[in-house]
């Protein structure tokens, strides 16, 4: 049902998403990993020393070996800074429906680098892997995630409670959204 073709390289008018190296561990660490703004709404909490971020980063690095790992470092194409990171995850083969996340260094936030790299995704899992439907949740203590998945054509499909414990013990309810590859296709279609 996928057509699985692993991390390839994604250009929007801003941005290229690529492949992230372990050369970009200081980058990864600086701009979003040990920022506490940015982990308050991930799961894992923010890196106290670099050493936790290589550790990170080679598990990422080995991931590209496989066609089912997608995985892509966000990176600025004026001046070639990296940004963020963004995934597809939890492939389910039997519905062709999957997941995605990302997160954005606080210094990029409310410049419309999200909306443009879920977008660039959004159409990458829809026209080159064959998702059915995409998803992805945001704390709704994070409203501004839920206007990039919004943006990005994605529809708010319920709110669940305590959905996520954060790093800091807290328990957070996330709102959930979703698109359908029909929804995509359709709307693709109206605006030619």
């Amino acid at each position: 049902m996928f057509d699985f073709c692993g991390t390839p390289t994604i250009e929007t008018d801003r941005l290229i998403l690529r492949k992230l190296c372990l050369d970009d561990t200081q980058s990864a660490f600086d701009h979003w990993l040990s920022d506490e703004r940015v982990s308050d709404h991930r799961v894992s909490p923010a890196h106290k020393n670099v050493a936790e971020t290589k550790v990170r980063m080679e598990k990422v690095v080995g991931g590209y070996d496989s066609k089912e790992f997608c995985y892509w470092g966000i990176e600025l194409k004026d001046g070639q800074v990296l940004i963020g990171e963004i995934d597809l995850y939890d492939f389910n083969s039997s519905t062709g429906n999957c997941e995605v996340s990302y997160s954005i260094g606080y210094n990029w936030w409310n410049k419309g680098y999200g909306t443009e790299t879920l977008k660039a995704v959004v159409k990458f899992a829809f026209i080159h892997m064959n998702v059915h439907k995409l998803s992805a949740a945001h704390n709704t203590d994070n409203p501004a995630s839920g206007r990039i998945m919004e943006k990005a054509g994605m529809k708010e499909e319920g709110i669940i409670r305590h959905m996520i414990r954060n790093a800091k013990g807290q328990y957070k309810d996330c709102a959930v959204y979703g698109i359908l590859r029909e929804d995509y296709v359709g709307e693709e279609e109206g605006s030619k």
